[in-house]
């Protein structure tokens, strides 16, 4: 198990605790103990395979939402500016040291921001593309988080979604057997440790819908995540076969991971910069060299060893 705990999410403006958690991983091993020592070449695998049928690939300004230690950085070189968001700031650390090391000058524009997914600092309709994977499930305001993507995302621009799909097979036959007591056709989100949800896939439906935001290509992954297969089969035949499978399977949703792709297909004019200041929601921000001044409430989130701090603990 990898190291997290939940902290409470701060508002807006007088910084005081609201009813939502942040999982964090500040400090965990999660690279090293989840990825590194376990098998999971099939996942990564198969997550790839995903990202590259649904992803546009080519763009102005790519964000990946909670991208940790930067693990699928390289899916998306087809776009001039990459941003890696998270919330834990070792997260980025990490990932700024792996990513930067060998940067050459024709290499991407790398931005490293640390955040909360609740507050995004960026300016309305200021991205192309969203991406979130292996975040959701720990998501306790889903339709909160999926407001402030739409609300960030140009129209037309794209929201690539993975999330934890509780009406899987499996679980559809444990609770058959009696095996598990929560139903897999309840459409309420499903906590079944702190700050993990499964999600119905009607649910996730519902809720980017209400976000503005609409599906239109959709993917079931993951359909062989069984230790006795992955010690059988390599993880590149597993996660051919998977592949293969993912569309004419996708609205049967029987598999424990559900990727869609979203539209923003509505709104109004795009701001014409990237910031937007996370406190009191002026935008766009002009950036300096150490970081962004808001000119609205006289905040200044600053820029440290290459990350951008747009949290307010963390500058207080």
């Amino acid at each position: 198990m990898t190291e997290r705990h939940a902290v409470p999410s701060r508002d807006a403006v007088g910084g005081d605790p609201v009813a939502h958690r942040v999982c964090d991983y500040e400090g965990s091993p999660y690279r090293r103990a989840f990825w590194e020592e376990a098998d999971r070449s099939y996942e990564d695998a198969t997550e790839r395979l995903a990202l590259r049928r649904l992803l546009p690939p080519r763009g102005e300004r790519v964000v990946e939402i909670g991208a940790g230690f930067g693990r699928l950085a390289d899916e998306y070189r087809g776009y001039r500016q990459i941003i890696l968001l998270d919330y834990a700031r070792s997260m980025l650390e990490d990932a700024h040291a792996r990513l930067t090391a060998t940067q050459t000058a024709a290499a991407p524009d790398f931005r490293f921001v640390c955040a909360d997914l609740y507050r995004l600092p960026f300016a309305s309709q200021s991205l192309d593309v969203a991406v979130q994977v292996r975040v959701l499930h720990h998501v306790e305001d889903v339709p909160r988080a999926f407001a402030e993507v739409s609300r960030a995302l140009r129209v037309g621009g794209s929201y690539v979604l993975e999330y934890a799909n509780k009406r899987n097979l499996k679980s559809i036959a444990r609770y058959a057997l009696g095996k598990q007591a929560e139903r897999p056709f309840d459409r309420r989100p499903y906590e079944f440790i702190e700050l993990n949800w499964n999600f119905h896939p009607a649910y996730v439906q519902a809720a980017l819908e209400a976000a503005g935001l609409e599906a239109r290509e959709a993917l079931a992954v993951s359909h062989f995540r069984q230790a006795r297969l992955k010690r059988r089969f390599s993880p590149q035949l597993l996660a051919r076969a998977d592949a293969l499978l993912g569309r004419p399977l996708a609205g049967l949703a029987l598999a424990p991971s559900q990727f869609v792709r979203a539209l923003r297909t509505t709104g109004g004019q795009p701001a014409a910069g990237l910031w937007r200041c996370p406190r009191c929601g002026a935008e766009p921000l002009t950036e300096r060299e150490d970081g962004v001044p808001c000119t609205g409430c006289g905040a200044f989130w600053p820029k440290v060893g290459g990350i951008y701090l747009f949290r307010q603990d963390l500058i207080d």
